[in-house]
């Protein structure tokens, strides 16, 4: 098999969980797999990164962060591999020439005083570029060959930088070329993720999940029997256990349900990271680096055939209600149309949407961050339809929060909507709003904030997911 391990930050965070994440690869590859790692940057890195990029653009950019970056990642490669004073010299080296470039770039958005967004990109990924080495490393201590590469050289995307797309036909040529030879001389290639490049050989980052996302690009683009997802967490559960301490993991669920799930604010997957493998029809398993004995939950087409109704709860906090209302609206044409024109315009995303049947109402739900600007322009945009009556109320409610319940075959489930329903009554919860789209893979509920995790377990509760299916 060809598997592609990605380990996140909190995995590659010390020496320690770097040594543990080399074992994890050399045991894979003593089972006669071949293995394809992906790196974060190790945890808290890109943070400060981001940090001193920022504080350049003021015009304070002081040497010390340099230092800083460099002591953490030389204290590893020194635990590392500092017996084998070639392989120790020749990290050092590449740490200091990716530092020298990180501080050059700092320096320069000191004396120019604008951060762009292609600017922030090739700062910020520079904390897997250190990373990658000193993994690669390690796993060659333990026995195992292995080379860093930059994903520059392997992925190729857009030019939207902060949040670039890949090119999947040219990935996979550029995948091919750079890793296959690697695999066929027994060697483990270390990429980096997050980064990549565009056609130009500009450097982009791939946005939140990002190097989770690099992993499924990867695996697609080599054509991967799996992708590994190594954390901090056991997989994905049927609840957040700090809300539900019943909570459990799943042992399989479909791309879909994940998608779904980590839409409505799970934190294991983004629901974007998964699509590379999702249309490769690539299974991806999430692993427990803490806990490498858990099987862990495997993501994959079918999900769990056996098993209906509900899987899961998740919820979105810091989210308010947009609600638009008035008797008139009815029969008059075109107010939905010139709301959502609105938010696009405002580039807002809209996380939930409902509407009376009898277009007297209709409410969504965004960010908290989004939603002043968005009411505000509906307020100019619909002037008109307010003055003549036919909009009474341009409301935001404050302090909400989204319950979703998903599974993948709650439609051959009869009874679902009123078991949940049920289970708010009996816990004293009132739904705001409800939606629900036509495939009933999710029901979605807007509830006060304060009654959040109060919902979330009567739905647990109710469905009996603490109990394995």
């Amino acid at each position: 098999m060809l598997i592609v391990m990605k380990f996140g930050g909190t995995s590659v965070g010390s020496t320690e969980r770097i040594m543990q994440a080399a074992q994890l690869v050399v045991d894979t590859a003593a089972k006669g797999h071949q293995v394809v790692v992906v790196t974060s940057a190790m945890s808290k890195v890109t943070d400060a990164l981001i940090g001193a990029a920022r504080e350049a653009s003021t015009g304070n950019w002081d040497v010390a962060r340099r230092q800083e970056l460099f002591e953490r990642h030389k204290a590893v490669a020194d635990a590392v591999v500092g017996g084998d004073t070639a392989r120790h010299e020749a990290v050092l080296a590449t740490l200091h020439r990716r530092l020298d470039r990180f501080e050059k770039l700092c320096f320069g958005l000191s004396m120019v005083h604008e951060l762009t967004p292609r600017l922030l990109d090739a700062i910020s990924g520079t904390g897997e570029m250190l990373s990658a080495p000193l993994l690669s490393a390690a796993i060659a201590a333990c026995g195992q060959p292995s080379q860093p590469v930059d994903a520059t050289d392997v992925i190729v995307t857009t030019d939207q930088f902060g949040g670039a797309e890949p090119r999947m036909d040219e990935t996979r040529v550029k995948a091919t070329e750079r890793l296959r030879p690697l695999l066929a001389s027994g060697e483990v290639p270390v990429v980096t993720g997050f980064i990549a490049s565009t056609m130009d050989g500009v450097l982009t980052t791939l946005g939140r999940g990002g190097s989770d996302y690099s992993a499924s690009i990867v695996g697609a683009a080599l054509d991967a029997d799996e992708v590994w997802i190594w954390t901090d967490v056991d997989g994905v559960m049927t609840a957040n256990p700090s809300e539900v301490p019943e909570a459990r993991t799943l042992s399989e669920i479909s791309y879909s349900e994940a998608s779904e799930l980590a839409y409505y604010g799970a934190k294991v997957l983004h629901y974007k990271t998964i699509l590379p493998a999702f249309r490769q029809r690539i299974p991806v398993r999430i692993l427990n680096s803490f806990n490498p004995g858990h099987a862990g939950t495997r993501v994959s087409v079918e999900g769990n055939p056996a098993a209906h109704g509900v899987k899961a709860v998740t919820s979105i906090r810091g989210v308010i209600l947009v609600a638009i209302s008035g008797t008139g609206m009815q029969g008059i044409p075109g107010i939905v149309a010139k709301t959502f024109d609105v938010v696009a315009a405002q580039q807002a995303n809209v996380l939930m949407i409902s509407q009376a049947s009898s277009e007297n109402n209709i409410c969504f739900v965004l960010s908290a961050a989004e939603a002043p600007r968005v009411v505000a322009a509906l307020r100019t945009a619909l002037e008109f339809e307010l003055m003549r009556g036919h909009i009474e109320e341009i409301a935001a409610e404050q302090q909400v929060a989204i319950v979703a319940a998903v599974g993948d075959r709650m439609r051959g489930a009869p009874g679902v909507a009123a078991t949940v329903f049920g289970a708010l009554g009996k816990a004293g919860v009132n739904v705001i709003a409800i939606s629900q789209g036509s495939s009933e893979r999710n029901i979605s509920l807007v509830v006060t904030e304060a009654d959040a995790a109060t919902a979330v377990r009567a739905i647990h509760r109710a469905f009996e997911l603490d109990k394995t299916a």
